[in-house]
């Protein structure tokens, strides 16, 4: 038996195609036959044929690398090491975006990245990094409003998708959510279960999804007769969730309702609640938004508006991959619809 790694013609024979065929298959030429695609793929599995990815990116001019960009707006390179890491590997939002980025990426033999964007000398190290052609271009996700990564990667002219609407407008595609929706249904649950002094622990109000949320929210009950509804704000945080569900329980006793702007806002609203004394959801119903896994584990399970997160980064993904493949030049916004997931706590 040889021992010499299987090459492009091993898998022409087993597959039954030219040579030609299979490396415009491997190096992803799109104008193949669908079906010959399959038959080049099942005898790539057989054969265990792995592309030379340095040739491959000769034929291909690319790095079949993503950068997947965690970016702020800080400028403390403390700051980067010991706070803004550890918020991200804690929060299970990060784990589903890259869990959605590589659910499109693997399939096509591209690889993520990740960097960190927390400081002005970590923004000049990623756009180094993509000018230099060590990735194809970068997944986005901002985390501060006046980041200004976005704008860096639209001047330069690279590579990009951002995950959410900036709080400011650039020329790069990015995909979002209907939060305005998101909170309409949240109130329309509210009301639905009667709850006649519904209130909210809102997300931070200088971010767009925040706000987007907070008005869907006091729109629905405005039209059902609550022109005033009680607003805390929090930080997305399970701590923060803590801290202004019990402000917002000082400052107004009679609450019978609260949507909290996310599933860790509505696990620390369930924990002051439950140290309280207050029964979720027969005296105080709440409901969160994300759908992530602590929505499960919350005590009681939470009703929360979901948000399709591995989807979305699966569509960011793709956008750039028409972006850099050369099929899409216009950035576009693509924005999925929310929907609500009813378990016990309201």
């Amino acid at each position: 038996m040889s021992n010499q790694p299987p090459t492009l013609e091993d898998v022409a024979r087993e597959a039954g195609v030219s040579r030609a065929t299979v490396s415009r298959v491997v190096n992803g030429v799109r104008n193949v036959d669908p079906a010959i695609q399959e038959l080049v793929h099942r005898a790539v599995e057989r054969t265990g044929y792995a592309p030379n990815r340095a040739a491959r990116a000769l034929v291909t001019r690319r790095a079949e690398t993503v950068a997947l960009v965690v970016s702020g707006a800080g400028d403390s390179p403390q700051d980067t090491q010991e706070g803004f890491a550890a918020r991200v590997f804690t929060d299970p939002f990060f784990g589903r975006v890259v869990a959605g980025a590589v659910g499109f990426l693997r399939p096509r033999s591209m690889h993520p990245v990740l960097m960190f964007a927390e400081t002005a000398e970590d923004r000049q190290e990623v756009l180094t990094y993509l000018r230099q052609g060590r990735a194809d271009g970068a997944l986005v996700v901002s985390t501060h409003p006046d980041d200004p990564l976005p704008a860096l990667l639209a001047e330069a002219g690279l590579p990009a998708v951002l995950f959410a609407r900036p709080a400011r407008p650039v020329a790069l595609s990015h995909v979002d959510l209907d939060h305005r929706h998101g909170g309409r249904l949240a109130a329309q649950h509210l009301l639905a279960r009667g709850c006649r002094r519904p209130a909210t622990v809102a997300g931070p109000l200088d971010v767009p999804a925040s706000r987007e949320r907070l008005a869907g929210f006091r729109e629905t009950l405005a039209r059902a007769g609550h022109p005033r509804v009680p607003v805390v704000e929090g930080g997305f945080t399970l701590d923060s969730g803590f801290a202004a569900t019990a402000r917002l329980l000082d400052r107004h006793p009679g609450t019978d309702g609260v949507f909290a702007a996310n599933d860790l806002m509505a696990q620390g609203a369930c924990r002051l609640l439950a140290g309280r004394g207050v029964r979720v959801p027969q005296d105080i119903a709440v409901i969160g938004f994300d759908d992530s896994a602590i929505a499960l584990s919350c005590v009681p399970p939470l009703t929360t508006v979901r948000q399709p997160v591995e989807r979305m980064a699966a569509e960011m993904a793709r956008l750039l991959d028409e972006r850099v493949r050369g099929e899409r030049a216009e950035p576009v916004s693509v924005v999925l619809a929310p929907e609500l997931v009813v378990r016990e706590s309201a």
